[in-house]
């Protein structure tokens, strides 16, 4: 029994509330149980130096953790510089969610995601990539309502979840309290079409074996689809109907 009550394969409570905020274009508090993440997308009409005059545009992120996101006292602001946890995790949303773009379709203009972390209670980075697909999908469809964009650059969906060893046991979607004491910990980020975009695999405890690693990105696959079945509802595209049932061969898709 998990210190929740759910079962190894089962997802915490998942929720995505749209609009959060009324002046970014995209805008979505992401909720994976007691973890709360606030993903807004912002817009400008211009490129980072190394894409200047190449007619293609760009999509970067950044991560905060707010002060009373997590237990034991306030936690302080990185205003000057970033920890290398920080630089890492918004490094991996800004990968994951640019191979949901084509960034030629963009036009020359910056999209960046910012997920600001209200609450932490173990999957910030999985919960943010998955709530700011969603945050970048309402962005893209105000450039389209504009007519600043001819044709839909987003390609596929994006999703992403934890996994983990907890006393031997493969589990989907830990909780801090499991993730703390985690043999292995694993995140993985997959796309709309079943492939995936990345796999973050860590022995923090003990090594783990190929047939390990088999289970826990089986378990991850199934929590995915469970998660594009959430994000379903909301990922409606002026241009196009995005996946909403994702049934890749590898796995089934959840009723």
């Amino acid at each position: 029994m998990r210190v929740d009550g759910r079962l190894a394969d089962q997802l915490r409570p998942v929720s995505f509330e749209r609009g959060y905020t009324h002046f970014a274009p995209g805008a979505v508090l992401a909720r994976f149980g007691e973890t709360a993440v606030l993903c807004t997308v912002s817009i400008e009409e211009e490129v980072p130096a190394f894409l200047r005059g190449k007619g293609q545009g760009w999509l970067t992120a950044e991560y905060a953790m707010l002060p009373g996101a997590t237990p034991g006292g306030r936690a302080r602001r990185e205003r000057t510089s970033v920890s290398g946890r920080t630089q890492e995790i918004q490094r991996l949303i800004g990968r994951s969610l640019r191979m949901a773009l084509d960034l030629s379709r963009l036009g020359p203009r910056t999209l960046t995601v910012d997920a600001d972390v209200l609450q932490a209670d173990g999957g910030t980075r999985t919960c943010a990539i998955t709530g700011g697909y969603l945050a970048l999908r309402d962005a893209v469809d105000h450039l389209l309502a504009q007519g600043l964009l001819t044709e839909d650059p987003l390609t596929t969906t994006i999703a992403a979840v934890s996994v983990g060893i907890v006393d031997g046991v493969p589990l989907l979607d830990l909780c801090y309290q499991e993730d703390s004491r985690a043999e292995v910990d694993m995140n993985v980020v997959v796309n709309g079409r079943g492939e995936l975009i990345e796999l973050q695999a860590t022995a923090e405890q003990a090594p783990f074996t190929l047939l390990q690693l088999n289970q826990l990105t089986t378990l991850a696959l199934g929590g995915i689809t469970q998660l594009f079945n959430h994000q379903a509802p909301t990922a409606q595209s002026i241009g196009n109907v995005l996946e909403q049932r994702v049934a890749p061969t590898v796995w089934p898709p959840v009723e």
